[in-house]
């Protein structure tokens, strides 16, 4: 039997892809006014598009759910047609693209919030994470424990921006269920000491997710929703006593409503894979459509756990950030250009869309 490759095609759902090289999602701080993504960021995202699948930055699904300064939106008409000029460029270079939905919960800041009102979260536990606002990171602000009655909203939130995807031409959509946003917020007992249905067992916690999940399904279909999840992450000072039950739970119940993906980070994320013991091969057999594995991957790596079964595509993050032909660099063997961390967040071209090609 020949072995698998990265290089080859690959068929999500009913998507037919060039490749199984993912490009992940990267926050880059570059939205215009209105938070609407503006020409820069459709020039990022051309450049990268012969990864088979491209998962924008996560973007936020209402005022609520932003967390740092100049990141972009899916709730307004300006910000569904500037999100349709990126997907108009990634479709003409023969690449298919999801959107992430975005709710950062109490990962933010009063200066980000209507009115100056506090960030939301499961309970009022002031995350130690920082921020970026006004060009420098901050400490979050203290949060404020949600409403029962306010949890439905956000799922219609989640929902909605669901459709917008849709409307501005996206493929699909990721739920940003990971490295401690809303979502992984509920999902971790570090974060969620809810004394109602939504805390407490795994079942409860796992329950908003579950319910962002079906409506999104709902709306725009099973084969057009993937997730993002992080078991044993501790960005943004999440943390979980028992994330193997917890994990195991929540994709038993996300392969019964047919999503597309699953999205792993496996480990720290942007550090070591052996973070803290979980059995990432659990997830793979429960979860019985495609699973994208993340984090510390290169070609070598990839490709073995590849014909080991381990998993069918592989998120590139960093690697993608300063190396734009990163796919033609991974099939040669050429040398990777290394990031500039001056230029990650906020700014313009410098450090976002003038980072070289092997062509030049």
């Amino acid at each position: 039997m020949t072995d698998k490759t990265l290089f080859e095609p690959y068929t999500l759902g009913s998507l037919k892809l060039a490749n199984r090289i993912v490009l992940a999602p990267l926050t880059r701080n570059r939205a215009g006014k209105g938070f609407v993504p503006g020409e820069l960021a459709a020039t990022y995202y051309i450049q990268r598009a012969s990864a088979g699948l491209l998962i924008t930055e996560a973007t936020q699904i209402s005022q609520q759910g932003q967390g740092y300064q100049d990141t972009p939106g899916i709730y307004t008409q300006a910000q569904i047609d500037g999100w349709r000029k990126v997907t108009e460029a990634v479709h003409a270079r023969g690449s298919k693209i999801f959107l992430q939905l975005w709710h950062v919960g109490r990962i933010s800041h009063l200066s980000l919030q209507k009115v100056g009102a506090a960030p939301v979260a499961p309970s009022a536990i002031r995350a130690q994470a920082k921020t970026f606002v006004n060009n420098s990171f901050v400490e979050v602000s203290e949060p404020r424990a949600l409403a029962l009655g306010e949890l439905p909203g956000i799922v219609n939130d989640f929902r909605q921006a669901a459709a917008n995807a849709i409307a501005a031409g996206f493929d699909g959509v990721e739920i940003h269920a990971a490295n401690g946003y809303l979502l992984d917020q509920f999902l971790k007992d570090g974060a969620n000491q809810r004394t109602d249905e939504y805390g407490g067992s795994v079942e409860n916690r796992a329950r908003f997710v579950l319910e962002v999940a079906e409506a999104v399904v709902k709306e725009v279909g099973a084969e057009r929703t993937g997730i993002r999840i992080s078991p044993v992450g501790p960005v943004n000072g999440i943390s979980s006593s028992d994330p193997q039950p917890q994990f195991d739970y929540l994709v038993d119940k996300l392969d019964a409503l047919g999503l597309v993906y699953l999205h792993v980070v496996e480990g720290a994320p942007g550090g070591p894979r052996d973070f803290a013991p979980f059995d990432y091969d659990s997830l793979r057999k429960r979860f019985t459509r495609t699973y994208i594995a993340n984090n510390g991957y290169d070609r070598e790596l990839a490709t073995e756990r590849l014909n080991a079964g381990k998993a069918d595509l592989f998120a590139f993050g960093h690697k993608f950030i300063a190396n734009p032909d990163l796919v033609e660099r991974l099939k040669t063997g050429a040398p990777l250009a290394q990031l500039n961390p001056a230029t990650l967040y906020g700014g313009g071209a410098e450090g976002y869309t003038d980072y070289p090609t092997l062509a030049g």
